[in-house]
Parts: structure tokens; sequence; C-alpha cells
């Protein structure tokens, strides 16, 4: 310091410059995310979801926006999760319940609504990786949902320069699950009728 003095005095006016600032380090990524997920029509993709006692389900990820989504488990269990444009449905085969979400107020809509401002609501976390960047996204009307983080990884050829790897949940009684996608496409053809169920609940059940 004593020694460079003319090179200390200027340094906070050259790092003014040449630095960008906090909120320009956080605008520029999320910027690229959200041209990402504009561009991403439709995706397919192979998962493996992790609850929080390390028990894995593998299954078929298909998504078609806006709201479009299917979560085909592996053979062997009665669950399926679909989201239809309007609700993310739950059905669970073996006792023949269903339950229902509006999809604004599920923990994937910032994945199913390319159009949300994500700068409102979510922000970006540390990844300790130069080519993953991480979005947390939180809806303070439902803090019920806890935190999703998001993970990207930057690469060439893929739409916006970035390839969804999988998110992370952690929940308000801080109990974590993950979802990691392998075999990812993108804007491939998908039938509307993939995100149809079939309902178990007798048709004498209140509400049919």
């Amino acid at each position: 310091m004593n020694r460079l003095p003319l090179l200390a005095w200027s340094l906070p006016a050259v790092a003014a410059l040449a630095m960008p600032s906090a909120a320009q380090a956080q605008t520029a990524p999320l910027a690229q995310v959200s041209q990402h997920l504009r561009s991403v029509q439709s995706m397919t993709a192979a998962f493996v979801q992790t609850d929080r006692t390390g028990k894995a389900l593998s299954g078929q990820l298909s998504l078609k926006r806006p709201g479009r989504v299917r979560f085909q488990y592996q053979k062997g269990v009665p669950l399926l999760i679909v989201g239809d444009g309007k609700a993310l449905t739950m059905i669970d085969y073996q006792v023949r319940q269903v339950s229902r979400w509006p999809i604004g107020d599920s923990p994937l809509a910032v994945l199913l609504d390319p159009s949300k401002d994500l700068s409102r609501f979510a922000k970006l976390v540390p990844s300790g990786d130069a080519n993953l960047i991480l979005v947390a996204a939180r809806d303070p009307k439902h803090p019920e949902f806890g935190t999703t983080t998001i993970a990207f990884s930057k690469e060439e050829g893929a739409p916006g320069g970035l390839m969804l790897q999988g998110w992370t949940v952690l929940d308000a009684q801080n109990n974590r699950s993950s979802v990691r996608l392998s075999n990812q496409r993108f804007n491939v053809a998908i039938a509307d009728s993939t995100f149809r169920w079939t309902d178990p609940r007798p048709r004498s059940a209140p509400g049919r």
C-alpha cells in the first residue's frame, strides 16, 4: 500500500468501473436462466429422486410449457405426478388418493411458467463452480413450500447456453429432497395425452 500510493488511490475508482455491482452480478445469470426457460418449449429426461432418508426412485420426466409436466415413476411405484396446465396433481394408486395444487402454488412453478420474473422471487447462490449456476426460489406467500434450488450447467449448444441438471427442495421442516436429471432432450414433440391420468377414486366419491 505504501509502495504504490498512486495505484492505491486510483483503485476504488477503477474497481467501480470494472467490477460489476452485486445487483449486476445477480441480474446477468438470472437473465440467462430466464432466456433458457423461454427457449425451452418441451423437454424429456430421466430422473432420480432422493428423499431425506436417502431413498431413491427413478423415472421419466416429460415437460411441456406452459404448466404441463409428468413424473412417471419406475415400475412398481404406485405414484404419478401430472401437471395439466392448470393444476399439479399427485395420484397415489395404492391408496386411491388424489391431491391437487394450482400450478402457480407448486414448488415447480418457476420451471413450468417461463413468463415469471425471476428477479422478484429468486436469487443466485454460490456454487463454487464457474460452470454451474444455482438459483434459489422461494415464494413468500407460500412459506410452507420452502426453498427450491435449481441447478443449471453452462453448455454450448443447449438452449440459452444452459442445461437443466435438477433441483433440491428444502421444506419448512428442513426436510431435503432432490431430483437429478440425465439424458435431457429439449424441444421434442410430446403428445398432449401425456399429461392425462386415470382417476383411481370410485365414481361415487365426493367431488367427482
